[in-house]
């Protein structure tokens, strides 16, 4: 039965046994919370030498915890894939990578192939001993723009510490419905998955986890039946569907979206420029940029990615000009 066993570090300070083991064990796709939880009370995860069965208990600097994985957890070794991969910044460290939209991030039984981590993988097969890629954080399929990924499984903690940083920057672009107003401004609704599909994440201003997305209007186009806005969110928690939630719940539904979207372009007199907006395959919504502090030179890294060809397509397409980048380091979209 493999085992696997790490060291509590800063960023494990006071936090729950279960959310200690879910950061740590970010990179095994089966290593749910859920299943972490029944880990804990079945008795295979150990704190110091001691069996741990409260998910509640508090870790502490230096704790060791062991955690005797069941032999399914692992799965089969995830295939190298030759894929093109758009790096915006690299070192012997890290690196950061601009997802195109409709690739999955990492392999689950619906996609097993084809998925970044497939392609990073390959990129990594020269890569020295010790090192491997792992996310620090993920986008939907249909969301487009930048992935950080580290190299080593000490990086990725440190990274994790970092992005929870408020010195850190997680931007996107979207494309909404609506006249948006006032023009910048904070959304803190709480975020739950919905009771009844739980595939959505439902808004609440008393149930779920705190949420807090700050945004600000860049342009709007008013086409006759409707009003179009590109809007500039940056997100300080980095819940499931944040961005997207955030924004239809306070009547700003991204367009395209097939989830939490409206279909508002029935609404646009321009039978063309309707069809535009009918026609977009899905979510308006792009990572645009990511600022933080390199967790080992301390440089203030600053990448930032174009919008991808559909979605300056459908802003060219408008009449609205894409956003200009402000970042250091600009990559081309793919």
């Amino acid at each position: 039965m493999p085992q696997h066993e790490l060291t509590a570090d800063r960023g494990d300070a006071g936090r729950r046994l279960d959310l200690v083991l879910s950061r740590h064990l970010a990179g095994l796709e089966a290593a749910s919370r859920t299943r972490i939880q029944r880990w804990i009370a079945d008795g295979r995860v150990e704190v110091n030498g001691a069996a741990a069965r409260r998910v509640s208990r508090h870790i502490a600097v230096g704790d060791r915890v062991t955690v005797a994985l069941p032999s399914d957890v692992l799965g089969e070794p995830m295939a190298a894939e030759s894929a093109p991969v758009a790096v915006c910044y690299e070192d012997e460290h890290l690196l950061v990578v601009d997802k195109a939209p409709g690739v999955v991030c990492h392999p689950t039984h619906a996609h097993a192939a084809g998925t970044l981590i497939n392609a990073l993988l390959w990129r990594a097969r020269d890569w020295p001993a010790g090192q491997r890629p792992s996310l620090v954080g993920r986008l939907d399929k249909w969301t487009s723009g930048l992935v950080l990924i580290a190299k080593t499984a000490r990086m990725h903690a440190q990274l994790q510490r970092t992005l929870a940083s408020p010195d850190s920057v997680k931007e996107y672009v979207a494309l909404v419905y609506g006249p948006m107003s006032p023009a910048r401004g904070q959304i803190s609704l709480r975020l739950s998955r919905d009771r009844v599909d739980r595939r959505r994440v439902a808004a609440s201003t008393s149930a779920g986890a705190f949420s807090l997305t700050t945004y600000e209007r860049m342009t709007a186009i008013g086409v006759p039946g409707a009003t179009v806005t590109i809007v500039r969110c940056r997100i300080a928690t980095g819940r499931t569907h944040q961005i997207r939630v955030h924004l239809a719940a306070r009547g700003w539904p991204v367009v395209g979206d097939p989830v939490y979207g409206e279909p508002r372009w029935g609404d646009v007199v321009d039978p063309e420029l309707s069809a535009l907006l009918a026609a977009f395959p899905r979510q308006a919504l792009h990572a645009s940029r990511l600022v933080f502090d390199h967790p080992q030179t301390g440089h203030r890294v600053d990448v930032e990615c174009a919008l991808p060809e559909d979605m300056s397509g459908l802003l060219n397409g408008l009449g609205l000009a894409p956003p200009r980048p402000e970042g250091d380091s600009v990559c081309d979209a793919i």
